[in-house]
């Protein structure tokens, strides 16, 4: 995992299975459900599928409910 900060921006990341991958350094990432700034040195939770971050288990949860119930909507 590489956690180099950068200019204090937000940084692009790529999510992998277990780390990720700084594609432009910045020092945090926004959580994808509840907006928050996480800096990169707190980042713990994430979705490869979703290629979205989440600032602590509930929010990834909570994302998690929303994606399958979209899902199981019919078109």
């Amino acid at each position: 995992m590489l956690n180099r900060t950068g200019d204090g921006g937000e940084a692009a990341i790529l999510y992998g299975d277990a780390d990720y991958q700084v594609l432009r350094h910045g020092a945090f990432v926004t959580c994808a459900v509840t907006g928050a700034r996480i800096p990169l040195e707190e980042l713990k939770y994430w979705s490869v599928d979703a290629q979205e971050a989440y600032v602590d288990a509930t929010a990834g949860q909570k994302r998690w409910q929303e994606i399958q119930a979209a899902k199981q909507k019919p078109e």
